[in-house]
């Protein structure tokens, strides 16, 4: 799980003073705190990206040069 960034206590405090009530203070700040680490990404998710991203880059390369060795040919004669 990644770390939280997101500070809940000072939240739900803040929302106490402003009058919320303390059970409902404590879900918004629960609910916030589930979404923001839910939108984080990890070095992990960027490690498999970039993998994708390698493998196709790699195939990209591969059929550009399979399609220039075929219509090569074609254009010498």
């Amino acid at each position: 799980m990644p770390a939280a960034t997101f500070d809940t206590l000072s939240y739900f405090e803040r929302l106490k003073s402003a009058g919320v009530p303390e059970a409902q203070a404590r879900i918004q700040a629960d609910a916030l705190r589930k979404l923001v680490e839910s939108s984080l990404v990890t070095k992990r998710d960027l490690r498999e990206l970039e993998y994708k991203l390698t493998i196709r880059l790699g195939g990209i390369a591969v059929a550009c040069t399979a399609l220039l060795l075929a219509v090569l040919p074609m254009m010498i004669r």
